[in-house]
């Protein structure tokens, strides 16, 4: 998300495989970036080293450009972004934005109204009661203090002017995050960088999110998803795939166990506590933007609801792993997504 701890990729490792080259020359260049308190990398499958290098510079820029425009956390040395001066003014004044910042909190309030509710990006007014990101010391707020924050938290209470390019949060205290969706919309941008410097066929993969285009040689790249109760790299499932998303949310992420129960970063807006329908969450679509608010939905509203959501997009499907280590997987990817490994059980 966008801050300052680097989880673990929700994907584990993109698998391996070796591809018959286009050319001797053909093959796999990547590097990995710190970025959005996570890593991102770029691989491409290129006979042309140069071209990839100075695509996934120019890439890298406009993944740092969109985390200092739509961050919520304040950085020292760095100008404050819009979300900094968004929650700033809360309750006060509407504040003047960038118009990619309204679009993004434009399709977080769409996918808020058609998740009712699930997602949320009001969620952050529960910021510094919960600590999932270097500050986390595993302490749990009190039920009092967790209801008084949960109080303001409501998206209809998110006010954007598109005519006056501006956004205002109605109450004093409210505070918003795109940390559930802005990842996407940058995966998305950067592969629209890669593209316009020439590469055709290549994957970005920041955290959980991903988007791969076109083959690796004749065959296509390989994504893996992620046993949620084993280690980085086990898999329970793989599936080749081309010109799509695969986004992960998973309970593992950024959290701690204690006493028992399991204490993670997706808060359910509705309770102000980490859900608890779901253990990992898998969506492949069209694009990251639309797959990154997904995940997030989908793993909040439980399997049966979350799966009536994601088929009311055309070309989206997810692969669920419940709360009691029932796995769900939407028909349309039958014959398309190989299941590996059941997921292994455990707190």
């Amino acid at each position: 998300m966008l801050n300052g701890t680097i989880p673990p990729l929700v994907f584990g490792a993109l698998l391996a495989q070796a591809a018959p080259a286009l050319s001797p020359e053909a093959h796999v260049v990547a590097r990995t970036f710190p970025v959005m308190g996570t890593e991102v990398t770029f691989s491409a499958y290129t006979t042309d080293d140069n071209q990839a290098e100075h695509a996934f510079t120019a890439a890298y820029d406009e993944i740092r450009r969109v985390e200092l425009l739509m961050t919520d956390w304040e950085r020292p040395g760095e100008p404050e972004s819009d979300i900094v001066r968004i929650n700033k003014a809360a309750g006060k004044k509407p504040v003047k934005v960038n118009p990619e910042t309204i679009a993004v909190i434009q399709k977080s309030l769409e996918m808020s109204a058609r998740s009712d509710g699930a997602f949320d990006i009001t969620f952050a007014a529960m910021h510094g009661l919960w600590k999932f990101d270097e500050d986390m010391d595993k302490s749990i707020p009190t039920p009092e203090e967790i209801a008084q924050r949960r109080k303001l938290i409501n998206w209809r209470d998110v006010l954007v002017n598109v005519k006056a390019g501006t956004v205002k949060l109605r109450r004093a205290g409210m505070r918003m995050g795109l940390g559930g969706i802005a990842k996407g919309y940058a995966v998305d941008r950067c592969a629209a960088v890669l593209r316009a410097a020439g590469l055709q066929n290549f994957m970005v993969q920041a955290g959980g999110d991903l988007y791969v285009a076109g083959r690796k040689g004749n065959v296509n790249w390989v994504v893996g998803v992620r046993d949620p109760r084993g280690g980085p790299r086990d898999i329970i499932a793989r599936m080749p795939i081309e010109d799509h998303a695969f986004s992960t949310a998973g309970d593992y992420e950024r959290g701690f166990v204690l006493n028992g129960r399991r204490y993670h970063h997706i808060i359910d807006p509705k309770t102000g506590y980490p859900a608890t329908a779901s253990r990992e969450v898998t969506i492949f679509a069209p694009n990251a933007f639309l797959a990154d608010a997904l995940d997030d939905s989908v793993f909040i509203l439980g399997p049966k609801r979350g799966m009536e959501l994601v088929d009311s997009y055309p070309d989206c499907a997810t692969l669920i792993v419940d709360a009691q280590n029932h796995v769900w997987m939407s028909k349309s990817l039958e014959g398309k997504l190989q299941r590996t490994a059941a997921p292994t059980d455990g707190i």
